[in-house]
């Protein structure tokens, strides 16, 4: 007798880095006017490549507010995580909350002026450590000595968006590249995301070699996320959401991109 052939499910993916965005929701004063980008559009968009999970990030349109990720997280309990931006103010209340909606970091910020910085980030520790949670930053390749200062003082663990800011165009011999090092010693995690952040343009070709260098210092610490919705680019403009995938399969071949594709389930536990 013939026995069936078992069937190999493949665990769900994970975007480690989209934002959502209510056209109807207030912003904060000076700020582009986002486009309505819901949940589901994401979802959809997704699917295609395998990603079932999404890390929803606080965009810095609605500064501390997070009350659109937050609507977006309850819509399908358990499935999604989030990223939020909150004052040192906030109450042990409201962080457990947003830890029961799925919440499992705090994002800093050195790039914009309205981002919560190392102060902020002092002051949250403790009760970040208590939650077991994590800091993320958006910083530039300038920031990486600054950020690893605080890694070690706070002890908490530390996850680098867009490659770090390790552009294209940075050379192979800059500091930053050591210090970067030193950040994946410790512990840190970094995010494959926001190519045209980094002084390239599709198909990313040029960022290649960053990404298989970052791969040998963060390798089994590495998430991928695609900026979904891409707020660089108008909405009619948005690059397909495979094509900010492709970078990473041509950088590092498919079965170390796979592993990128899930390790979402451990760093977002």
């Amino acid at each position: 007798m013939v026995q069936p052939q078992s069937t190999v499910i493949q665990p769900a993916g994970w975007d480690a880095h989209v934002h959502v965005f209510d056209a109807s929701a207030p912003i904060q004063a000076g700020h582009y006017q986002p486009a309505h980008q819901p949940l589901e559009r994401i979802e959809a968009a997704a699917t295609a490549l395998g990603v079932a999970h999404l890390v929803l990030v606080q965009p810095s349109v609605y500064g501390t507010d997070n009350q659109v990720l937050l609507q977006a997280l309850q819509r399908e309990p358990g499935r999604h995580r989030g990223v939020v931006v909150v004052d040192v103010d906030v109450t042990d209340a409201e962080l457990q909350a947003m830890h029961a909606a799925g919440v499992r970091g705090v994002r800093f910020n050195l790039v914009s002026p309205v981002g919560n910085g190392p102060e902020a980030l002092r002051a949250l520790s403790p009760r970040l450590r208590a939650l077991g949670w994590h800091v993320q930053w958006y910083a530039a390749p300038q920031h990486l000595a600054q950020i690893a200062a605080l890694q070690a003082e706070t002890g908490l663990p530390f996850v680098l968006d867009h490659l770090a800011g390790m552009h294209a165009l940075l050379p192979a011999e800059d500091e930053a590249w050591s210090t970067l090092a030193r950040l994946a010693q410790a512990g840190a995690w970094i995010k494959l995301s926001g190519w045209y952040r980094l002084q390239a343009s599709a198909p990313y070709s040029t960022l290649h070699a960053a990404i298989e260098r970052v791969a040998t210092l963060f390798d089994g610490r590495m998430v991928w996320g695609s900026d979904w919705p891409h707020t660089s680019f108008a909405p009619e403009s948005m690059p397909p959401y495979a094509s900010v995938w492709t970078p990473v399969v041509q950088a590092l071949g498919h079965q170390r991109a796979q592993q990128v594709l899930h390790a979402g389930a451990t760093l977002y536990a």
